[in-house]
């Protein structure tokens, strides 16, 4: 057996499917190490905004979500399919070029405001798309056996973005940085230039594969039709409601998180360093756990167990901390739930896609990770802060995150049970 084979045997892959993993690990990690480079600026600007001040920024969020979803639904009616992720990436890089010109020039508590709403809305949307991208090149079998190496890459840019972010922002400081994410975006577009070039060979879009809509078309549809085709069909309403789910015990734990850290560093370079060395322990262990335990977990207890194990533990870690208001007890919480969705959630969450047609995986799916996601940050955001006008400590908030974590679990194992649609490829709910 050559090293390429048993490579490709140590990864659940065949050795046909090896570079194309491979070129979805790459981009991945170029994806994951530019944002988490940011992701502890954006923390310490949303503290400097003011930790009160949370919910709103989160409402700004949404509603310029509301306003960018539309507005990429209409370029991926009018660019290629084949071209579209080249178009946004391309977009996103400039926007961090001028973010990091405008840091350049000193910053203010309004940069900071609009660096963390931005911010927000472009992590969503370029791991949205990158997923997208995904489940448009594999199948649904490749899917189920390469997905959790791929999402390998997220953890491993997640695990070097934030080691290098702590590394140098003493010295070529936020400009420096979002630099440094600007290219790595750009490099981001060569995995994916590979990728669109083996799907006709060998992925999704193979001679003999199910017939698929070609990738040199766009995606029909106008502005809002990915807004429809979630509204009208059960199986993507039942993912949407698992997403509410998920970002709404997120932000619970998340506005915990930023009280904490602002009592205990007050500065904001340490806050910075504290945060970067979180996101660096949450994704080596997201790593590990994505080489060695997903793809078993996914072959012996299946899909269910993906989408339903972590949210139960997340139930039963929420119950603990009401018991047990710690900071101890809520970083093994934070640890848990973050770890638990790039390792478990989000590969199980994206095999959900890859039967269906382009219009599910891109418009659709767009709308479900970036639209709903923010919708349920917001909702989640302001019923956090009224939980905490009514009782102050953290009591109540956890009883009621515990109550959300459950049926968050009972969807996931009602979604990880369906079956897949019955003509892969053309978009029909299970």
């Amino acid at each position: 057996m050559t090293p390429a084979q048993r490579l490709a045997a140590s990864i659940n892959a065949e050795p046909a499917e090896l570079r194309a993993a491979l070129s979805g690990f790459a981009l991945l990690f170029c994806l994951f190490s530019g944002y988490f480079m940011l992701r502890p600026i954006r923390e310490a600007m949303g503290i400097r905004g003011g930790v009160e001040n949370l919910q709103w920024l989160f409402s700004a969020t949404f509603v310029l979500m509301l306003l960018a979803v539309p507005l990429f639904a209409w370029l991926n009616s009018r660019v290629p399919r084949s071209r579209y992720v080249d178009w946004v990436y391309s977009l996103f890089v400039l926007n961090l070029l001028a973010f990091a010109a405008a840091f350049a020039q000193g910053d203010s508590v309004w940069l900071a405001r609009l660096f963390y709403v931005w911010l927000s809305v472009y992590n969503l949307f370029v791991v949205s798309v990158a997923w997208s991208l995904m489940a448009d090149v594999f199948d649904a079998a490749q899917a189920r056996r390469l997905f959790a190496f791929i999402a390998a890459g997220a953890s491993s840019g997640g695990l070097a973005g934030p080691a290098l972010g702590t590394l140098l922002i003493g010295s070529i400081g936020h400009a420096g940085l979002l630099l440094c994410a600007a290219g790595l975006l750009g490099g981001a577009l060569a995995g994916k230039r590979q990728l669109m070039a083996w799907r006709a060979v060998g992925g999704a879009g193979r001679p003999g594969a199910p017939p698929s809509e070609h990738p040199r078309e766009p995606v029909p549809g106008n502005p809002f039709s990915g807004i429809g085709r979630v509204l009208t069909s059960p199986y993507l309403l039942g993912i949407a409601a698992f997403v509410v789910l998920l970002a709404s015990a997120s932000t619970f734990l998340y506005f915990e998180q930023a009280r904490l850290v602002q009592q205990t560093f007050p500065d904001p370079i340490q806050q910075v360093r504290v945060f970067g060395l979180l996101d660096f322990a949450v994704q080596a262990l997201s790593l590990l756990a994505q080489l060695f335990v997903t793809g078993r977990v996914a072959q012996k207890l299946g899909l269910r167990a993906l989408l339903a194990g972590v949210p139960l533990l997340v139930c039963l870690g929420f119950l603990g901390l009401a018991l047990a208001p710690t900071f101890a007890m809520l970083a093994a919480l934070m640890i848990l739930r973050r770890v638990g969705e790039y390792a478990f959630v989000r590969p199980g969450r994206e095999m959900l896609f890859a039967p269906l047609d382009a219009h599910s995986q891109y418009k659709a799916k767009n709308v479900i990770d970036t639209l709903v996601y923010r919708g349920g940050d917001a909702l989640s955001a302001w019923l956090k802060a009224l939980l905490d006008g009514l009782a102050q400590g953290t009591l109540v908030a956890a009883l009621v995150g515990a109550v959300l974590a459950a049926v968050w679990a009972a969807l996931g194992w009602y979604l990880g049970g369906r079956r897949e649609p019955s003509a892969p490829g053309q978009g029909q709910d299970p």
